[in-house]
């Protein structure tokens, strides 16, 4: 089973439209929710589709990050999901900038997690292996 899952705080002094828009400008959702935590709102995009990941797949290629990005999303394997977090202020303005702890964004952080069958293929086709920068294939989406 594929299931996308974005979650991101929406803190007191952020207006919600813009969290929202930092999450849509990498991702679409099937189901958008919405949870009270305290004094701030967490928006929940999910999906069960890894064609939710087609705008952080052309994205990764468009800031020419593909090494790097896999090597945090290889860290981010357990099991059958990966767990990586953006940060959310470089996502309102379209740039990926993926964080290891949410204390490096400071307005919190978009927390992903793909759960599917096989993470090294979802990875492969996210971002392939490169030589000086250029992807050395490109992988169609993985079969779901």
């Amino acid at each position: 089973m594929t299931r996308v899952v974005v979650e991101v705080e929406v803190r007191p002094s952020e207006d919600k439209d813009k969290v929202l828009q930092a999450m849509l400008n990498f991702f679409d959702f099937e189901r958008i929710s919405e949870e009270k935590v305290g004094i701030s709102l967490v928006i929940i995009g999910e999906s069960s589709t890894l064609r939710s990941l087609m705008r952080f797949h052309r994205a990764l290629r468009e800031e020419k990050i593909l090494d790097s990005a896999r090597k945090y999303l290889y860290k981010g394997i357990n099991g059958n999901s990966i767990s990586f977090m953006l940060n959310k202020q470089a996502a309102a303005v379209r740039r990926i900038s993926f964080v290891d702890s949410e204390n490096e964004s400071p307005l919190g952080p978009i927390k992903v997690r793909i759960e599917y069958k096989d993470p090294q293929t979802v990875i492969d086709w996210l971002t392939p292996k490169t030589a000086k920068g250029v992807p050395l294939w490109e992988n169609p989406i993985p079969q779901e």
